[in-house]
């Protein structure tokens, strides 16, 4: 068997040093020792029920030492593996299940209540779920360790979406693909807090980790006050956030009294992020910030490092970075020509880690990968120091040349303004309005006049009297932190 594959160097190096605290959760230690015995434990569980090349064994995941030993018991077995996201309605979350189609279910007591009824693929549990769900990991045969199967050829990994456009698509990848995705240089020193679900880009955070020799602190579940604690006692070095999420971390008044002095990188992922919040980020938490631009299918296209949000140059803070290696990019105008350089197009790139299709979804698959190039369904514009400004999704962008109105633009009008903490802009397309969910300061009030009067200034009474001013407390989030749209387009409904 080739060791070509993160699975293989991945049981490698925890055999390696057994000793090495690997992952830190619930006020409890795991080492490595301890890792491959669990992962062991699961193949053999996984074998005896069929899983191997060729079968998909899908997840509803707790942020948990045990998901992860089982879904690497499952690439040691050189079957396919897929951290199912979770859709807000059972239908949806059936819907996603059909689509992946995998061979085996499993879930855990904390995300029991995520399975909808009348499901027609196997359900196992670990952990007690219940009489009417049998368990996987009871009556586990014993046996000698089970070497690896995986082979680089084979189907990997599936990265569920968080499905901020509609239902969640499965875009798939073979092991070489995926263990080219997660490799990186040693970095033992890595302490990674991942405090939010396991799907995409915190499985490849946590792989990434492990392989490097660091550490991996998990949490099941996001809290401000939780995750600066975690910061402070474990001395973390890494985390990801999605924006709402930063930007919730860098106004919170405790922020002030918490040692992140070991932080030396936040990244900042998945909704837009006006360049005014940037840089109270980086004001407030120091040049630890840094923001990359991609999705599931392509994966990181570009990055904007932690030295380049630099306070001297505002235009980076609305860029997310420049191309990293591996990675063609290039922008198609309306006309189906290519962008030159400062003009603006739909983005389509063509990385080395990109993945090779959707999950049972030929025909987008076909539009999608078109050429061999992932046409991202984004619109963005090159600066002539090659840093890439991603503008939005293009339905979302209205206007023409250099008037072009986006959601981005609009919400930094609306965060510049005094009484305005945050602001996430929805464009309906059906309405031809737009929705603007607006936060105050706490203990203060919207003052909606002042918002529009702001709007119109910058794009026109049109554009102003087209947007809806919605005062909230909290923006609504969906259940991976990124702002609801689809909850804040309907609030809208009337306005």
């Amino acid at each position: 068997m080739s060791a070509d594959t993160f699975i293989h160097r991945l049981t490698d190096r925890l055999a390696a040093d057994p000793a090495r605290t690997v992952f830190i959760y619930e006020d409890g230690a795991m080492d490595a020792g301890a890792v491959l015995s669990r992962i062991q434990f699961h193949a053999r569980a996984l074998a005896a029920r069929g899983i191997g090349r060729g079968t998909l064994l899908s997840l509803f995941a707790p942020t948990a030492p045990d998901a992860i030993c089982l879904r690497y018991a499952a690439s040691l077995l050189g079957a396919a593996t897929c951290y199912l996201s979770a859709p807000p309605s059972a239908a949806m979350r059936a819907a996603l299940i059909a689509k992946i189609a995998p061979t085996l279910l499993v879930v855990f007591p904390q995300t029991r209540a995520l399975l909808p009824p009348g499901l027609d693929v196997p359900v196992r549990a670990v952990g007690d779920c219940g009489p009417d769900l049998a368990r996987l990991d009871q009556d586990v045969p014993e046996g000698d360790d089970i070497a690896c199967q995986a082979l680089p050829e084979d189907l990997g990994v599936i990265h569920s979406s968080g499905g901020s456009t509609g239902l969640p698509k499965g875009s798939c990848r073979d092991f070489a693909t995926y263990s080219r995705m997660v490799d990186g240089p040693p970095n033992p020193a890595r302490r990674q807090l991942v405090n939010g679900r396991l799907a995409y880009l915190s499985g490849v955070m946590v792989d990434a980790t492990l392989l490097g020799g660091g550490t991996v602190v998990l949490r099941d579940g996001f809290s401000i006050a939780d995750t600066l604690a975690q910061i402070e006692s474990q001395r973390i070095t890494d985390l990801f956030l999605v924006e709402p999420q930063l930007f919730e971390l860098m106004d919170d008044p405790a922020l002030a009294d918490t040692d992140i002095s070991s932080l030396r990188m936040i990244v900042h992922i998945g909704a837009s992020a006006p360049a005014v919040l940037r840089q109270r980020a980086r004001a407030r938490l120091g040049a630890v910030v840094a923001h990359p631009y991609g999705a599931s299918e392509q994966g990181v296209v570009t990055f904007l490092s932690p030295a380049e949000h630099d306070p001297g140059l505002p235009e980076r803070f609305t860029s997310a970075g420049r191309l990293v290696p591996g990675v063609d990019l290039r922008l198609r105008k309306a006309d189906g020509t290519l962008a030159a350089t400062g003009e603006p197009g739909l983005i389509e790139t063509r990385p080395a880690n990109m993945a090779q299709s959707y999950r049972h979804q030929p025909d987008l698959s076909t539009t999608a990968f078109a050429d061999g190039w992932y046409h991202s369904g984004d619109m963005g514009v090159l600066d002539a120091a090659g840093y890439l400004h991603v503008l939005g999704r293009a339905d979302d962008i209205t206007g023409t040349g250099d008037a072009l109105v986006t959601s981005t633009g609009l919400e930094d009008t609306l965060c510049r303004l005094p009484g305005v903490r945050y602001a996430v802009v929805v464009l309906d397309r059906d309405s031809g309005r737009r929705v603007a969910a607006v936060e105050p300061w706490p203990g203060g009030e919207i003052d909606r006049d002042a918002c529009t009067a702001a709007l119109a200034e910058a794009y026109g009474a049109e554009v102003a009297d087209a947007t809806a001013i919605i005062p909230l407390p909290r923006v609504p989030r969906t259940e991976q932190g990124k702002p609801d749209r689809q909850a804040i387009k309907e609030l809208g409904a009337g306005a």
